[in-house]
């Protein structure tokens, strides 16, 4: 009888085999989407500070000119990122990842050459398509298409690459120009940068099916249509459901707290434990965003992402309460490591929420929104805190607002009963 045999449904999905072994291609992908992140964050974030310096050292431009080209990029690319699914439909992932990549080699090439300020901001415009490109809602979409069991580990090592890029690229950059002077550290940069993405991206960027293995072929299905299918919930109605706002606004307010104390950290700690102890804070606080990223990635899988998300507000409210408190060395270093252990999570969380609460096909167009939302607001993070600094003459009520922003996050990204709409669960 037909009933008393197992119907063979062809699997949608990577088997547990394939995502835990070496072997499985989709390691392959995250390895690119690190390397995408790690130059993209390396000269599109970490390497504002070089330019600053290096173009008011040769052009004797203010500061404010420079910077304003700087939160421009920002902002243009957290609005463009509202537009990645159509992108992407039109365009497909390993288009749109080369484009990303030729804008980032435009900006670089036209900031070396920079001799007015219209360059600049042209340049900066260019890494904002960069950033639409090569940028955290297309290494998250990415990533998703080849990985459901091992997604949360999968998207926290190619997100690493992010925190890398401040660590390894910056470096070595101020090192080229020290050594080549701007423009020609700009250039070769430029190049290395190029000849190790394109190949790449055109190698291992793409959907399962993309790969050619009998393996691959099989898992090319409803996955895929994260890359390929318009979204099936208008931009419309997702801005009037509960279910978008618990999570951009908990991780809005948060980059708010976190990039406004990132920015001021140094101004901020050192008349507590002096200027070398609070430069060393930075890079503890760094290196604990790389390891938290990678341990978290290790078991997030197993956990509720929305209670993880909880939980690392929590222990950042908990860390900016100490420095507030606290002027010992000791302290206030073990309070920034525990502050560092989430700040890459911030990143790789919302996607991971996403997954769980939205359709496949819907998952685009849902993270260009909560990621164009929460980026610009985080953006302002700076000001708020400089704003505040300048209000009250001192750091500590903008770190007790900072507490207070984390906190609130908290409360809100664990509140599903605020859902009153919410949409068909991710398919698979």
């Amino acid at each position: 009888m037909a009933s008393g045999r197992k119907q063979m449904i062809p699997s949608h999905e990577p088997s547990p085999l394939d995502e835990a072994s070496l072997r499985y291609a989709g390691w392959r992908v995250v390895l690119a989407c690190f390397l995408m992140a790690l130059f993209l964050f390396g000269f599109g974030l970490y390497g504002h500070g070089v330019y600053l310096a290096e173009l008011q050292r040769l052009n004797g431009w203010p500061a404010a000119l420079i910077s304003g080209a700087s939160t421009l990029s920002f902002l243009l690319a957290n609005t463009f990122a509202t537009f990645t699914n159509e992108l992407v439909a039109r365009l497909g992932p390993r288009r749109l990842v080369l484009l990303g990549i030729a804008a980032l080699a435009s900006s670089m090439t036209l900031l070396a050459w920079a001799t007015t300020p219209w360059h600049v901001y042209v340049a900066f415009i260019l890494m904002s398509l960069g950033w639409v490109g090569m940028g955290t809602v297309v290494i998250a979409m990415v990533v998703s298409l080849w990985f459901v069991r091992r997604r949360g580990l999968a998207i926290s090592l190619a997100f690493t690459g992010a925190s890398s890029g401040g660590v390894v690229v910056t470096p070595l950059l101020v090192l080229l120009v020290e050594r080549f002077g701007f423009a020609a550290a700009m250039l070769t940069a430029m190049a290395v940068m190029v000849a190790v993405l394109v190949p790449v991206a055109v190698a291992w960027i793409g959907p399962p099916s993309a790969a050619g293995s009998p393996e691959a072929q099989a898992n090319d299905s409803s996955q895929s249509r994260i890359a390929s299918a318009p979204g099936e919930v208008s931009r419309a109605k997702l801005m009037r459901s509960m279910a978008l706002w618990t999570i951009s606004i908990p991780f809005a307010l948060a980059l708010l707290a976190q990039i406004g104390f990132i920015v001021h950290q140094i101004v901020l700690l050192e008349p507590k434990i002096g200027r070398a102890s609070a430069g060393f804070a930075v890079s503890v606080m760094t290196f604990m965003a790389i390891v938290g990223r990678l341990g978290l990635g290790m078991v997030v899988d197993r956990f509720d992402p929305r209670l993880v998300t909880a939980a690392s507000l929590v222990s950042q409210a908990a860390a900016l309460l100490t420095i507030l408190q606290s002027d010992s060395v000791p302290i206030v270093l073990a309070a920034c490591a525990v502050f560092g252990f989430s700040v890459g999570n911030l990143i790789a969380l919302p996607p991971l929420i996403i997954h769980r609460e939205f359709s496949a096909a819907s998952f685009v167009i849902v993270m260009g929104l909560s990621n164009a939302i929460s980026g610009i607001v985080g953006a302002l993070g700076p000001v708020f805190v400089g704003m505040v600094r300048g209000w009250t003459g001192d750091y500590d009520a903008a770190l007790a607002l900072c507490i207070a922003l984390e906190l609130v996050a908290a409360v809100i990204v664990v509140q599903r009963g605020l859902l009153s709409w919410r949409p068909a669960a991710v398919e698979g």
